[in-house]
């Protein structure tokens, strides 16, 4: 079984570099998941470390695992209070106007028999705020660093299509045929994350580019 990098570690919290193609919940279809992980990732503790927040499968990079109940409860709490800071990178596929700005949002899941379910942007909707900065151009692509106050389902890709017109390179979900084969996933990382916690040092994580991201010609960066 690959070994999964911890970014982070300390008696309460575990940040690990979550590998991108791995589900955080068992796929209904039988397959891997993190869940084969959780019990090399003890390291030592009797509980299972359990992690507090969602990536989806393709997305690569931080994920805070709470190695204990009180504190997967006081996690939890600082990402609804929006206590949470939380950095991707994203390339897009093109380039965007302007090179920064903040996109707002409301969203709302949909589903239909062709294409599965989805988030939209609708009026009746959860709202949903992403600032974005653009910090490199290559081949007509664009290289985005996002920083969300919320946590929407899908909330940055969805930003990223109905916000800047453009969705991320290899989105399946709302890129079009050729942004879909352009690269071999989504090309979304969460590249940083910082929890505060009263009384204690802050939870501070940093996980590296991946390789996919260099091969398209945008290299690492922790600005």
């Amino acid at each position: 079984m690959t070994l999964i990098p911890i970014l982070y570690e300390d008696g309460e919290a575990l940040v690990i570099d979550k590998p991108s193609g791995l589900p955080i919940d068992r796929p209904r279809r039988g397959g891997k998941s993190l869940e084969d992980h959780l019990d090399g990732l003890k390291l030592g503790f009797q509980r299972l470390p359990l992690p507090v927040h969602r990536l989806d499968t393709d997305t690569s990079g931080c994920l805070l695992l709470a190695r204990n109940p009180k504190a997967h409860k006081r996690f939890a709490r600082a990402f609804e209070e929006r206590l949470v800071q939380k950095r991707y990178l994203g390339v897009l596929a093109g380039i965007p106007n302007g090179e920064e700005g903040t996109i707002e949002l409301s969203l709302s899941k949909i589903s239909s028999a062709e294409k599965g379910w989805r988030m939209i942007a609708a009026k009746k909707g959860k709202p949903s705020v992403t600032h974005w900065r653009l910090l490199d151009t290559k081949d007509g692509r664009a290289l985005i660093e996002f920083r969300p106050e919320t946590g929407r389902t899908h909330q940055i890709r969805i930003h990223c299509e109905a916000g800047l017109g453009l969705p991320l390179l290899g989105d399946p979900v709302y890129g079009n045929g050729t942004t879909k084969t352009a690269a071999p996933r989504t090309m979304l990382h969460a590249a940083g994350l910082t929890v505060t916690r009263e009384g204690k040092t802050p939870i501070e994580a940093v996980a590296p580019l991946p390789p996919e991201f260099a091969a398209l010609g945008f290299a690492d960066t922790a600005a």
